[in-house]
């Protein structure tokens, strides 16, 4: 592994590590709990397409005519994790987002998805989605959480969108909710079915495949320049810092 990627995670490994033992984990005990959960959560699976759709808009040519742009390499990481992303499969194999995947998921279980969807509908109909965050009846913590993600999406140099997508955005999924969803799927198995699957297909494709591809990118967007590293480290910690008050809303909501 590239030496700058060892020390932006030893970099990160504190915040990392609280967030790993963040007592919203022992929060999730139940299929209530679950529900709870997701309909918080949701805001990071949505929101991180749009992160991932703002980097394959700048190392990509999205635009006609086509020209070649950047490196054949960053752009082939960056279509493989979009095609895995936005057109995955679904326990039956229909070609499905991560995304709209989640929401199936919600709506077996019994979750709330109006925020989420009251956000996409102001959003469609013309607001821009900085006045959209504001207007939704969702924790400030929430709120803040969204604002740095289309921050970084929007106004970011390429460099910085791939480290907080790559490290700052990780789904961090310590075991115990592994264990923990497997005790509700078990004794719900007609209401967690979908989710079980996501966090499985999440943990098999995001966790593995997918973040080695991240990490290259991070690494050839960054080279060897050591202020693209620091800025790299800086706004990872920073998402990994919003991420945890996002936890914190879950617990005080």
């Amino acid at each position: 592994m590239h030496s700058q990627v060892v020390g932006l995670l030893s970099k990160i490994q504190p915040i990392r590590n609280r967030l790993l033992s963040h007592p919203v984990y022992t929060q999730i005990y139940d299929l209530n709990g679950l529900q709870k959960f997701t309909t918080f959560h949701i805001f990071a699976v949505w929101d991180f397409m749009s992160l991932l759709k703002s980097l394959q808009m700048g190392l990509t040519c999205v635009q006609l005519p086509w020209m070649p742009v950047g490196s054949a390499n960053t752009r082939f990481l960056i279509n493989e994790i979009v095609a895995g992303e936005e057109s995955d499969v679904d326990e039956y194999g229909n070609r499905i987002s991560h995304f709209e995947l989640y929401l199936q998921a919600m709506k077996q279980m019994g979750a709330s998805t109006k925020n989420m969807e009251a956000l996409i509908e102001q959003v469609q109909s013309g607001k821009s989605i900085q006045e959209a965050i504001t207007t939704l009846d969702i924790p400030d913590q929430v709120k803040a959480f969204l604002h740095y993600t289309f921050d970084i999406a929007q106004n970011a140099p390429l460099h910085v969108k791939a480290a907080v997508f790559t490290f700052g955005r990780e789904d961090l999924i310590p075991d115990m909710f592994t264990q923990i969803l497997n005790k509700i799927h078990a004794e719900h198995p007609q209401k967690v079915s979908i989710f079980k699957y996501y966090i499985e297909r999440h943990i098999e494709v995001d966790g593995g495949h997918h973040s080695q591809l991240a990490i290259e990118m991070v690494t050839e967007l960054c080279g060897d320049d050591s202020k693209k590293w620091e800025e790299a480290v800086a706004a990872s910690i920073k998402a990994l810092e919003v991420r945890y008050a996002l936890w914190d809303a879950i617990i005080q909501h």
